[in-house]
């Protein structure tokens, strides 16, 4: 086995050689990158350029192809040759010229149309500052005189440039005037004006004509080298920028046509492809000399295993050992604990039922009061039916039977009610009712109510809703709340309990109100907590309004109290909306049990 020092060693001199074969990579990957990147972006560049180029060729050559031919179909036009003749007196016909240099420049579209005669006389033009000036009038008649199509760029001093293209206007081979027509080079530059690149025309004295820098219009330009050229450059007056010189020559204007394309990307290119080439390298040397690292570690850490593995599987077997003695006190410990959850359950039911119980209790008295004014009236009317039979009245015998079976019925749904709401709930739920739960409740809470005088008041709209719940369960809810509603309004004359509800999304919102004292804000958070109560000693444990809460829970739903500005609490609670099949209540039969 070799030793950790001769281990050593040898990462450290593979290592060394791993530097260095990195290095030479590295410089021959970051320089192969470079020159790519450089030439790719080079030949993009130009590329658009070289489209910007000949887009903008297509459009200047285009402007001047169309006045070039305008001058010689004018001058063959016998109404543009009538102008030309003189009257009696030998006046020229000049108001007649003018009107018709108007009316042609303004649907050509020209700069200026104008009419001379062969010795330089002017007969009439539109607008005249490169007729009225002369310049270049010399050449463009000495042409028209020659029979040549006169062409030629002019510039005034201010700065306002034209072409000009020149014919003669010729009557039995004589040349009796000359039409010259003024080219605006104003919708050329606006048309430049959108492009990204410099754009400019040069003269063959190199002065700038055209252009969409206003700054560079008629200076002299310096100097170009080409766009093979590694720093091409030129120079307008005292400013100099580094840019590429795209050129195409137009022979029969005798002018250049520059775009010039910033080498700002191919740079931008070199510096990114540098930049992620060495960022690569990088990243691939750190990614050698982690896995070299990694393969050192892995030998010494092999053999660190070999000398640790029997200390290792001693340790294996006794904590395997204690691991078997903890699972099976943990196995009983999980016996315990459900054992514990099962009896909560059963405790909290049997709470629940004993809360049902205790709220019987409270209404014992009103309840039997139900039961003994009916048992009375039911007396009374059997009295009455044996005087009448003695009589042999009939009719008023059987009225009074009648009224004794409805008095039973009244007795009998109570009892029915009273023994719902006794027995204990199950766990199903489904469509309920709304409307009938509440008039189940009331049935049980009216009595005691009454005895209060306070008075109960209930929304048509509840008999509209279905909602998830148990009928039972669900029916111990506004006991619950109106009994208490009740107990806050004893003892005075205007005692009301108010219950409501109306649809909210797939929520039905039940408010169960009253016009009492309410309830302190210090305990409006407390009323929900078991044992907690605002009643006297004796008069209740303070369980109700936390069953009220477990089961709303339970039915997906939630409560919540509130004081209102008028006076008085409000119980508000949200049930979830339940749908049943149209003129049947399955859903509330199948959760009747609940």
């Amino acid at each position: 086995m070799q030793s950790r020092a001769s281990i050593e060693r040898r990462f450290r001199l593979a290592r060394s050689t791993l530097f260095i074969v990195w290095a030479l990579a590295s410089m021959a990957v970051v320089f192969w990158s470079v020159r790519a990147a450089h030439d790719r972006a080079t030949v993009d560049v130009l590329q658009k350029a070289g489209e910007t180029l000949s887009v903008q060729t297509e459009t200047l050559t285009g402007v001047l192809d169309k006045y070039r031919l305008m001058s010689p179909l004018l001058s063959r036009q016998s109404s543009v040759a009538s102008l030309f003749i003189r009257d009696g007196d030998g006046n020229p016909q000049a108001l007649d010229a003018r009107h018709m240099a108007l009316e042609l420049a303004g649907m050509s579209a020209a700069k200026d149309v104008a009419f001379l005669f062969p010795d330089g006389e002017i007969l009439g033009h539109a607008h005249g500052a490169f007729v009225e000036d002369g310049v270049g009038l010399h050449e463009l008649l000495e042409a028209a005189r020659q029979g040549r199509l006169g062409r030629m760029a002019l510039a005034l001093p201010d700065g306002e440039r034209s072409y000009a293209f020149s014919s003669g206007v010729r009557r039995n081979g004589r040349l009796v005037g000359v039409v010259i027509v003024y080219v605006d080079f104003y919708r050329v530059e606006a048309a430049w004006a959108l492009s990204a690149y410099p754009i400019f025309v040069t003269d063959r004295g190199g002065t700038v004509l055209l252009s969409n820098q206003p700054d560079w219009l008629l200076k002299p330009i310096g100097r170009f080298k080409s766009a093979a050229g590694t720093e091409p450059a030129f120079r307008f007056g005292e400013g100099l920028q580094s840019r590429i010189d795209l050129t195409r020559n137009l022979p029969l204007l005798g002018w250049d046509l520059h775009v010039l394309a910033d080498p700002a990307p191919v740079f931008a290119a070199r510096l990114s492809a540098g930049t992620i080439a060495t960022l690569a390298c990088l990243i691939a040397g750190l990614l050698a000399l982690i896995v070299m690292r990694r393969n050192e570690n892995a030998i010494f850490r092999a053999r660190s295993d070999r000398a640790t593995a029997l200390r290792l599987e001693r340790l294996v077997r006794d904590r395997t050992r204690a691991l078997s003695v903890t699972n099976q006190s943990l196995s009983r410990e999980v016996e315990v604990r459900r054992t514990a959850e099962t009896r909560l359950r059963k405790t909290q039911a049997e709470l629940i039922q004993a809360a049902k119980l205790a709220a019987l209790g409270q209404m014992s008295a009103a309840l039997s009061h139900e039961f003994n004014q009916p048992l009375a009236a039911i007396r009374s009317y059997a009295d009455n039916a044996v005087r009448f039979l003695d009589r042999g009245d009939t009719g008023e015998v059987a009225g009074n039977l009648g009224r004794i079976n409805s008095l039973i019925d009244r007795m009998a749904e109570l009892s029915r009610t009273l023994l719902a709401f006794a027995r204990k709930p199950g766990i199903i739920t489904g469509p309920v009712p709304l409307g009938h739960v509440v008039d189940e409740a009331l049935l049980l809470a009216r009595p005691s109510a009454r005895a209060a005088g306070v008075m109960i008041e209930t929304a048509e709209s509840l008999a509209r809703f279905h909602v998830e719940g148990g009928r039972i369960r669900l029916s111990q809810v506004f006991v619950n709340l109106v009994n208490n509603a009740v107990d806050a309004l004893t003892g005075r004359g205007d005692g009301c309990v108010r219950i409501e509800a109306r649809a909210d999304g797939d929520m039905v919102l039940v408010t169960v109100s009253d016009n009492g004292p309410g309830i302190a804000a210090d305990e409006i958070g407390q009323v929900f907590d078991p044992f907690f109560t605002t009643k006297g000693v004796g008069e209740g444990i303070g369980i109700g309004l936390s069953i009220v809460d477990n089961i709303i829970r339970d039915f997906g739903g939630s409560i919540r109290v509130f004081n209102r500005d008028e006076g008085g609490a409000c119980f508000e609670i949200r049930l979830r909306a339940a749908e049943t099949d149209s003129g049947t209540d399955k859903g509330a039969v199948a959760a009747g049990a609940g």
